[in-house]
């Protein structure tokens, strides 16, 4: 588990995850960046997939990506925390992780799920993205390599904070 400062599309892994909206149909920010350096075939099976309900996830082939794998994931819009946000930012990363296992996929990279135009606070959805990464490492064990892929220096900050503080805690 580990925070690096970077582009999310340029992983050279197994999967990335992408912070889709729930039509999967592409968006702006991680969401645009990634249909933009997949290209058009990832829109067109997208299409075939009929939306992710928020906290859930599903898989597409990477295309032109470094990855063979793609697992999109549908974050909550925050409204304050008290609208089951922490519960469905949870489940988006088991869901994730769960899509990983089974698919044997061994290496990806998370963006900060939810801290774009939803809104989410990022001191609230690192602590949480931190524990459910390794909470299911821990029981799972099956994932060898889970990047925070973080596109600026305020969103790796703030997972650097959250590992530091997950640590103290154990």
């Amino acid at each position: 588990m580990k925070p690096v400062l970077g582009d999310i599309t340029l992983f050279e892994g197994d999967a990335i995850v992408n912070a889709a909206n729930s039509s999967l149909l592409g968006g702006g920010g991680v969401d645009g960046a990634i249909h933009r350096a997949a290209g058009p075939e990832l829109l067109h099976e997208c299409r075939l997939l009929g939306g992710c309900e928020t906290g859930q996830a599903k898989l597409t082939r990477g295309y032109k990506l470094k990855v063979p794998f793609i697992i999109h994931t549908v974050g909550p819009v925050w409204r304050g925390g008290d609208h089951e946000e922490p519960a469905l930012l949870a489940s988006c990363y088991r869901s994730c992780l769960t899509l990983a296992k089974k698919h044997e996929i061994r290496s990806l990279a998370f963006p900060a799920i939810s801290c774009g135009i939803y809104g989410y606070p990022l001191e609230k959805a690192t602590a949480i993205a931190v524990s459910e990464v390794h909470s299911f490492l821990l029981k799972e064990g099956n994932v060898d390599y889970v990047e925070f892929a973080c596109f600026s220096r305020d969103i790796l900050d703030a997972y650097e904070k959250a590992i530091a503080r997950f640590t103290l805690k154990q």
